[in-house]
């Protein structure tokens, strides 16, 4: 250990620096990763629960009863790899392949500007919510590449339908941030969360829970979860854009992406509307209370509620048609967000709530 310390201390500083970030990058997209993979797995036991049906039950690690299933997502995982990729004689396979890499990089590169506690940021940038906004809007383009790609009906019409589902909400989700950043001045997403100190009804929910509303909606739209997942309506489109990918190509198209998306939406929740890594009793307790103390296990706990959510919407809410999807996005949450962004007008200008200061 003293040799290692020492030949770290030879290394410049500007290479140190480098090598600490680089490290913090593997660091936070391995957990991403792992995330991923045993959110899947919590996504089938929960269902399964709620459906009075079986989970994952079996795959267990070197036959221990007591963690049954505990390894399905692992095995998952060695199968998709194993799989063969199959590629449509049809297609062009130069934009078959690439596009899971274009919807695949976006839902990993976003996690750079999201602050996991005080201290802890990888890109403490002040433009992060642009930054944020721009990345999420790649995945459409990947969607569309990889229906047209695959040269056949049946996924172009899928990724479509898709396409205009996430352009119809990112409008509304977009609304709902301007509502976030009005009530915070800042684009920087380290400031956001400071600007909501002061315990569970200084945070962004309170005044602004329509936008809040607006924006879980939005989120489980733009991650095609149910009941928001026409681009796999069997009777018409079958598995819409992807359903010519299998194996590799299938996984960082739609598994990775859509699990790691719905973490990082859980998360954006947490730390626009509920104070990210802020203690609920802050202000309300003395400050020498542990439970006062903020930290990255708030934003752990607030991100896995959200994600109980889009589990518990999907289990129970049957899918809704194509139709209703597009009236919602453009008739209902869109002037609900244009209407609560006037009241916050008028509530800065009295001078109410965040606005008091």
């Amino acid at each position: 250990m003293a040799w290692l310390i020492a030949q770290w201390e030879r290394v410049p500083p500007e290479l140190q620096a480098l090598i600490v970030v680089a490290l913090q990058i593997v660091g936070v997209l391995l957990a991403v990763v792992i995330a991923v993979a045993f959110l899947t797995l919590g996504e089938r036991k929960v269902i399964g629960y709620m459906q009075l049906r079986y989970g994952p039950n079996r795959v267990t690690f070197f036959g221990l009863r007591l963690f049954r299933g505990i390894a399905q997502p692992f095995a998952d995982v060695v199968k998709l790899l194993l799989k063969e990729i199959i590629i449509p004689g049809a297609a062009s396979p130069f934009l078959f392949l690439l596009a899971p890499l274009i919807v695949m990089l976006p839902a990993l590169a976003a996690w750079v500007v999201i602050p996991f506690a005080p201290e802890f940021v990888l890109a403490d940038i002040d433009a992060g919510l642009l930054f944020l906004l721009a990345l999420t809007s790649m995945g459409v383009y990947g969607i569309i590449l990889g229906g047209w790609a695959s040269n056949s009906k049946y996924a172009f019409l899928g990724s479509m339908r898709s396409a205009a589902q996430m352009v119809a909400y990112e409008i509304a989700m977009g609304f709902a941030l301007v509502g976030v950043l009005m009530a915070a001045g800042s684009l920087n997403l380290g400031a956001i969360v400071r600007a909501q100190e002061g315990g569970l009804l200084s945070w962004n929910w309170f005044w602004l829970f329509p936008l809040f509303v607006v924006y879980f909606i939005s989120a489980l739209a733009e991650t095609n979860r149910a009941p928001f997942d026409v681009a796999e309506g069997e009777s018409e489109i079958v598995a819409g854009f992807h359903v010519e990918y299998s194996g590799a190509t299938f996984a960082t198209l739609f598994a990775l992406p859509e699990y790691a998306n719905m973490i990082l939406v859980s998360t954006l929740c947490a730390v626009l509307f509920f104070g990210g890594w802020l203690s609920p009793v802050q202000g309300y307790l003395p400050d020498g209370n542990w439970l006062t103390v903020s930290g990255f296990h708030w934003l752990f706990l607030k991100t896995g509620v959200f994600l109980f959510l889009f589990l518990w919407v999907r289990a129970t809410v049957p899918r809704y048609r194509y139709d209703q999807i597009m009236r919602l996005g453009w008739k209902v949450l869109i002037p609900v967000t244009l209407v609560w962004i006037a009241v916050e007008a008028v509530l800065a200008w009295l001078r109410v709530g965040p606005w008091a200061a």
